[in-house]
């Protein structure tokens, strides 16, 4: 038996887009998705920013214990916590529901954010401030005018890491969404996959390229982010 493999498709199915389109409720976990995923990565960056630049800014032990407690959150594997994970959820009433993933995508999203965040904030220049200071702006002022632009980089950065992860988060979501009306995407894509292993590669394949389009206009959307902002709130001499 032999498999005729080729690197371009030899026949295109647009009927395979239909069907995924219309079968499995891909439309209304593909909503779901969208909420978690722009929900949990708000809330990832208005937890992480603060706390980054405190970070960034404390010298001593503390910053020596809070950047040794970020790298160890990372060591655990999601096996390990998602039963004490699930009875937490559970007693609190939020299994099942949008806002329990969305807290679930936050808690397991922020450390890396915050690692991420906190390395952004320490590359400025504390001179940058100081210089803001001695023109008289406030401290408030100082975040907002000279901070906050040089820190637009990182922003975007790691709120395309927590997009992306919450876009594409399959476990939690299998573990904690229990009817289809509250599938995510990467679950909806899963019942393409029968019983036995039957699998209608077809359509999933198809679902999965309608999958990654909110990523791609998400990454168009911010990547111009990513390289403006680096003297936004740089001083004049």
């Amino acid at each position: 038996m032999s498999l005729d493999i080729s690197l371009l498709p030899k026949e295109f199915h647009p009927d395979n887009y239909v069907i995924a389109w219309n079968q499995q409720g891909l439309v209304g976990s593909a909503w779901n998705s969208l909420i978690v995923a722009v929900c949990s990565m708000v809330l990832v960056i208005a937890l992480s920013l603060p706390a980054a630049y405190a970070f960034a800014r404390f010298r001593g032990w503390l910053r020596t214990a809070g950047t040794g407690w970020i790298l160890v959150s990372q060591v655990f594997p999601v096996i390990l916590i998602i039963i004490p994970l699930f009875l937490i959820l559970r007693d609190a009433g939020l299994v099942n529901t949008l806002p329990g993933l969305i807290l679930v995508y936050t808690t397991y999203t922020m450390p890396f954010a915050l690692w991420m965040l906190q390395g952004f904030a320490a590359g400025i220049p504390i001179e940058l401030e100081e210089a803001a200071a001695v023109d008289g702006a406030s401290r408030l002022r100082t975040l907002t005018k000279v901070i906050f632009p040089l820190l637009l980089p990182g922003i975007a950065a790691t709120a395309m890491f927590a997009f992306v992860s919450a876009w594409n988060e399959f476990f939690f979501a299998l573990v904690l969404m229990q009817t289809p009306e509250n599938y995510t995407l990467p679950i909806a894509l899963k019942m393409f996959i029968g019983g036995e292993g039957k699998v209608a590669l077809g359509p999933l394949a198809a679902g999965a390229v309608l999958a990654t389009i909110p990523s791609i206009v998400f990454f168009s959307i911010m990547q111009r982010k990513l390289v403006s902002g680096m003297l936004a709130g740089s001083v004049k001499g």
